[in-house]
Order: C-alpha cells, then sequence, then structure tokens
C-alpha cells in the first residue's frame, strides 16, 4: 500500500469511516462465498431439499447489497482522498511561494492536481478493497478446504503463492511503463497549457505552426507510452490467467478422477470444485487492480514530492509578533538569496534601509535582483543569510499574515480573475462596500468601468482578456487604494508596456497611493523614478549605488564613480521626466480627463 496515501487518510476522519466501510463490506461479501458453496454444493447433490434454494437466494442478495455498499462507500472515499490531496497541494504551492516553484512549469501542477489525480479512482475503489479480500478470503477458503478434503487443500496451498510472486514480477516492470506514461501525460498537458497561454505571441512571430507540430510530437510520445502500457497489462494479466487456469486444472482433474473412484462423495467434491476458483479470485483480481491503478500512483508521487519540497516551514497565522500600524522603517541586513538549481545568488549581501514614509526606486538591468527583493518583503522567499527588520523585529517571527495585510502589491503583469471588475477590486480586502470599490476605482484613475457594458458588474475574461495592459494596470492600482489599512506599497515596474496616457493615469494614481507610506518601486520608467526619494541601483544581486548616501560612500559599498554616475543617469532620467509628464499632462487635457 502507498504509504502516504495510507497517512493521509488516517489523518482525515470522515475518509477513514468511509474506508473501514467500504473494507469490511468488501471483506463479508467474499467470506458469504463459503456459505454460498455450501448450499450450492447441497442442493446440488440433493443432502439439502429445495427449501435451501430460499436461504442460497437470500445468500446472493446480501453479497449483492454488500458490493453495491462498498461501491459507494468507496466512491465517497476516492473523492475525499482526492480532495484533501488536493486541498493539502495548493495550501503547500501557497506556502512555497513562486520563487520555490521555479522549478515546476506550472501546466504540469495544474495536470497533476486535475487529471493526475482523478488516476487515484481505481486504486481508492478498485485496489484497496482487493487487498483486503486477498487477505482474507483465500485463508477461509483454504481453512474450509482442509476440513473438506485435505489433499485438494494441498494443491491449493502450494500453488496459491504463485500469483502473487508472478504479479510481483511483472508488477516491478508495470510501475516503470506506468511512470513513464504519466510523465509523458503530464509533459502534455503542461505544454499544451503554455502553449494556449503564449498562443496571441505565437501568432504574433509566426510559431503557433511550430508549437502545433511540437504538440503533435508530445502526442505521439504520450500515445506511445500508453500502448507500451497497455501491452503490459495485458501481457501480465495472461500470465496470471494461465497460472490460476493451470493451478485449478491441478485441483479438478483428480477431483474427477477420485469421483470416478467412488473414493469422494458428491457434495464435498462440488463443495472443493465451487471453493477452489474463489481461492484464487482475489489475488488475479488484485493484479489486475494493480495495473490498473498505477497511473493514479504515479500522480500521487508526484503530488507528495512537491508536498515534500524543501521550502521554508509555514508559520500558522497569529504565530509570532504582529507589525505595529503607521509607516514602518525597512533594513535588509547583509540579505543573501539563493534560488535551488542556480549557481549565481538572486541576491548576495545587501544591505538596505528604507526609513519609514520614504519612496525608494529600485533601478538595475533585468535578472539584477528588484523582483526578489520585493519577493523577500511579501515572504515569499526567506533569505538563506542575513535578515530582513521592520521596525527592528525580523520579519521571520512576525505573524506573515499580519504583515501581508499591511502591504499592497502591485505586479508587473496582475493577474485578474475570470469574476466582475468589482470582486477583482476587492480581492484583498472581501469586505469592502460598493462604496469602497468605487471610491478606490476613482483614486486609481479606472474611469473605463463606467463604460463598459455593466459597470463593475461586467465579469472579466481569464486575465483580464478583455481589458487593455492600461486598464489591468489600473484594476491593480485599484486592488492596492481598496485596502486603506496598508502602509507599505510594493510596485513592480507598474508602467512596463504602457502607453503614454495610461502612464500618466497609473504615475498619477501611484502618486496619491505612495503618499504617507513606505514605498518601494522597481522602475524603469522616468515617470516612475521621478516619484521617489531615492534611486538605489542593483546589479547582479548587489547594491552598487544609492543616490541618498555621500558621494563617496553608500549603503551598497559603492566606488565614488559608480555612485557619480548613477546620481548623473538619475537627474538625466528625471529631465526626461518632466517632458513626459508635460506630455502626458497634455495628453490628458485633450482627452478631457479620461485618463
Amino acid at each position: 500500500m502507498h504509504k502516504d496515501l495510507l497517512r493521509l487518510m488516517r489523518a482525515e476522519r470522515s475518509v477513514r469511516r468511509h474506508l473501514a466501510v467500504t473494507l469490511a463490506a468488501a471483506v463479508l461479501a467474499g467470506l458469504l462465498v463459503l456459505a454460498q458453496a455450501e448450499l450450492l454444493a447441497g442442493v446440488l447433490s440433493g443432502r439439502f431439499t429445495a427449501a435451501a434454494l430460499g436461504a442460497l437466494a437470500a445468500v446472493v442478495g446480501v453479497r449483492a447489497l454488500l458490493a453495491w455498499t462498498q461501491g459507494v462507500f468507496a466512491g465517497r472515499t476516492a473523492t475525499g482522498v482526492k480532495s484533501a490531496l488536493r486541498h493539502r497541494l495548493l495550501a503547500r504551492l501557497r506556502e512555497l511561494g513562486p520563487g520555490r516553484l521555479a522549478a515546476h512549469r506550472s501546466g504540469e501542477l495544474v495536470t497533476l492536481a486535475g487529471r493526475g489525480l482523478d488516476g487515484l479512482d481505481a486504486y481508492l475503489t478498485g485496489y484497496l478493497p482487493s487487498i483486503a479480500v486477498a487477505a482474507v478470503v483465500p485463508v477461509a477458503v483454504l481453512v474450509r478446504l482442509f476440513a473438506a478434503d485435505l489433499a485438494s487443500a494441498v494443491i491449493v496451498l502450494v500453488t496459491l503463492p504463485l500469483i502473487p510472486v508472478f504479479g510481483a514480477l511483472v508488477g516491478m516492470t508495470t510501475k516503470a511503463v506506468t511512470e513513464r506514461q504519466y510523465r509523458a501525460l503530464a509533459r502534455l498537458g503542461g505544454h499544451f497549457l503554455d502553449v494556449v497561454r503564449g498562443l496571441p505571441t505565437l501568432r504574433a512571430f509566426g510559431r503557433a505552426r511550430y508549437q502545433a507540430g511540437v504538440i503533435r510530437q508530445v502526442a505521439d510520445a504520450h500515445r506511445s507510452a500508453t500502448m507500451r502500457t497497455l501491452r503490459v497489462a495485458f501481457l501480465s494479466s495472461l500470465v496470471l490467467e494461465l497460472c490460476a487456469s493451470l493451478s485449478l486444472a491441478l485441483v479438478a482433474v483428480p477431483i474427477g478422477l477420485r469421483l470416478l473412484g467412488g473414493s469422494l462423495d458428491l457434495t464435498t467434491g462440488l463443495l472443493v470444485l465451487l471453493l477452489a476458483p474463489e481461492a484464487y479470485l482475489p489475488l488475479r483480481a488484485m493484479g489486475t487492480r494493480f495495473h490498473a491503478s498505477m497511473e493514479g500512483v504515479a500522480a500521487a508521487d508526484a503530488a507528495f514530492a512537491v508536498l515534500d519540497t524543501a521550502g521554508d516551514p509555514p508559520r500558522p497565522a497569529g504565530r509570532g509578533g504582529v507589525p505595529a500600524a503607521g509607516a514602518p522603517e525597512i533594513r535588509l541586513e547583509h540579505v543573501t538569496v539563493r534560488y535551488p538549481g542556480r549557481d549565481a545568488a538572486a541576491l548576495e549581501d545587501v544591505t538596505l534601509t528604507v526609513r519609514p514614509g520614504e519612496r525608494v526606486a529600485l533601478v538595475g538591468e533585468s535578472g539584477g535582483g528588484k523582483s526578489t527583493l520585493l519577493h523577500l518583503l511579501l515572504g515569499f522567499v526567506e533569505p538563506d543569510a542575513g535578515r530582513v527588520l521592520v521596525d527592528g523585529a525580523d520579519l521571520r517571527e512576525l505573524d506573515l499574515a499580519g504583515w501581508r495585510a499591511r502591504l499592497a502589491f502591485v505586479a508587473q503583469r496582475p493577474h485578474l480573475f475570470a469574476a466582475s471588475v468589482a470582486d477583482n477590486i476587492r480581492l484583498g480586502a472581501p469586505a469592502a462596500s460598493d462604496e469602497d470599490v468605487r471610491r478606490a476605482a476613482a483614486a486609481a484613475h479606472a474611469d473605463f468601468v463606467d463604460a463598459l457594458p455593466r459597470g463593475f458588474g461586467t465579469v472579466l475574461g481569464e486575465r483580464g482578456a478583455n481589458l487593455s495592459a492600461g486598464q489591468r494596470q489600473r484594476v491593480a492600482l485599484a486592488r492596492a487604494f481598496c485596502r486603506p489599512g496598508a502602509s507599505v506599497l510594493l510596485l513592480d515596474e507598474p508602467t512596463a508596456r504602457l502607453d503614454g496616457r495610461s502612464e500618466a493615469a497609473v504615475v498619477a494614481g501611484t502618486a496619491e497611493l505612495a503618499r504617507g507610506r513606505t514605498a518601494i518601486i522597481v522602475a524603469h520608467r522616468p515617470a516612475m523614478i521621478d516619484l521617489a526619494d531615492r534611486v538605489v541601483r542593483l546589479h547582479a544581486g548587489r547594491v552598487v549605488a544609492d543616490t541618498a548616501g555621500p558621494p563617496d560612500e553608500g549603503p551598497g559599498g559603492a566606488e565614488p564613480e559608480q555612485a557619480g554616475a548613477v546620481r548623473a543617469e538619475s537627474g538625466a532620467v528625471r529631465a526626461e521626466s518632466g517632458a513626459v509628464r508635460a506630455e502626458s499632462g497634455a495628453v490628458r487635457a485633450e482627452s478631457g480627463g479620461e485618463a
């Protein structure tokens, strides 16, 4: 049995109860075979009168009722186990955060949580009950055969172990080919989902037809793996059926000869012939269901591998200190962050202080560590060395839920869900009223919402498919405005890929949102950098310049020439930002304030 699944079932009370009923019904139905064989042998040999047929019909009816009960509760067991495993899987993914999940393709995780875990039905509804039956019924049949006919019982005792031995030998091969089949399925599902998500980009660059060919190749690989699995399953069934048939022949032939010789009475002979197949049947059924359940077992292995993924231990809500109210001071002391599977550190020996209410812009090339610094403050990753202090308290010792309640985060690519505009805005504040949502949208300059078919009740497409990039960004800003208790603002390039009019609206909303809050802004565009009180430059995971420091020193230990160059660059950027804002102001005036 799968140890992790067994542990999961023991932990879930309702699942444990349903499983107990399932196994009890399966075992009782199997044991009733003894009574059925006794009655049938007695009636056929004339030992019992025709009245025994009523008792025989009652036994058959009870077995049918038990089989129905087993099916119902086995289905509930499977549903409960899959639901519990999916909840744990999703909770673990939430705990790990995006940083620790970099090694997992999102499409493969979707396939695992959906189609993959559905494969557990065969294991939970078929294989587990068959194990219980195989552990009890053959033993009971052997005991009755020893009492009825010693010679036949000895033959069954000697040949019975052949079935599990051959089943185990074939099962080793079956497990390997089934795991390859599941990996092919996960690869197919993951690649297909990634292609669908990137279809607009593929069409734009003329690569959609090529990716269709790639999907065809991956699908062919999955088909080949499935056919290999089915071939092994059919061959293994042939082996088990042949072994059981030969064993039954070894029992049936001597019984017939002894009946002809008169050394065995008819009732005993019929009883042995009826019971002998029932000794082999549970083992044969267990072998057959083992093959059918292997795909689900492979998916369970993958799910528990994700659950066991190395990561930071979860901190329960309410545990640790609670951050104080008001704009906090954030200090990073010699912080180093490394992602699994990467040689270079994402952040290395970073020391940085953000004063209460200060607005700091992080600039630098892509991959320099800016987004990692935001993920560090969001609690998605923890430093491998150093510490992050919030008002002097280590972030690892604070209540993570309480800390995140103080944050307002606007991502570079905000995710909008297939829900109404209002529900997307109140994502971080479920208790917000309709009036709160409208005020947040107005503050974020999301005036376009009123022009939508149903206003704030308009249901958006997945990822905001029916909105422009600027409109999606303003909805994300409105989310932040809908969290008035947030005292820390984290922005990850909110104006990337926006036109001038949308950028002006986002910059104006950001300026208002950052007022009175500690703000850390990842920025490349001049207008966003101009909002900051300080500009910190990151390069290869290190702070190389901080324009707030004196020319010869800074928190990152930058060289004087580097710091001077960065300050000169920032001055030029801010000068350019003035021109951009002037142009944006003209655009807003021309458009009547629609931006």
